[in-house]
C-alpha cells in the first residue's frame, strides 16, 4: 500500500500540482504578512510626494485614485522571490534529487503493470461492458 502511494506521489504531474498549490496557498499568508508588516515600511520610508501613502506618485493631487503605488509593486516582487524560493529549496530540489537516484538505480521507480496484468484488465473491462449491454437488450 506505501509503496504504491510513494510512487503516485513521485510522478511529475503529482509533484507540479503540489508546487502550484503551496505557491497558491501555504507560503504566501506567511510571506504577505512578512512583506508586509516589515518590508513594505522599509521601502515607505524611501518616501514619494506623499510620505503616508509610502513610495509612489500621485499624478493628480485632487484625486487619491490616481497614485501609482510603487512600493506595493516591490513588495509584491518580494513576496514572490521569497514564496518561490521556498518551495524550490523545500519541494522541487528533494525530488528532483530523488528522481537523479531513481536514474542511477538507487532507488526502484514507480513499478509498471505487467502484460498479465494489463490482459486481465482488458479482459474485466470486456466482461463489463458485455454485461452492460445484455442488460439493455
Amino acid at each position: 500500500m506505501f509503496k504504491g502511494f510513494k510512487d503516485f506521489l513521485m510522478r511529475g504531474n503529482v509533484v507540479d500540482l503540489a508546487v502550484a498549490v503551496v505557491i497558491g496557498s501555504a507560503f504566501t499568508a506567511i510571506v504577505t504578512a512578512f512583506t508586509t508588516g516589515l518590508i513594505k515600511p522599509l521601502i515607505s520610508t524611501i518616501g514619494g510626494t506623499d510620505a503616508a501613502q509610502g513610495l509612489g506618485y500621485q499624478i493628480f493631487d485632487n484625486n487619491k485614485a490616481t497614485f501609482l503605488d510603487i512600493g506595493s509593486v516591490i513588495n509584491a516582487a518580494i513576496n514572490f522571490v521569497l514564496v518561490a524560493a521556498v518551495v524550490y529549496f523545500v519541494i522541487v530540489l528533494p525530488v528532483k534529487h530523488v528522481q537523479e537516484r531513481r536514474k542511477r538505480g538507487q532507488e526502484p521507480g514507480p513499478s509498471e503493470p505487467t502484460d498479465v496484468e494489463l490482459l486481465i484488465e482488458i479482459r474485466d473491462l470486456l466482461r463489463a461492458q458485455a454485461q452492460r449491454d445484455n442488460g439493455r437488450g
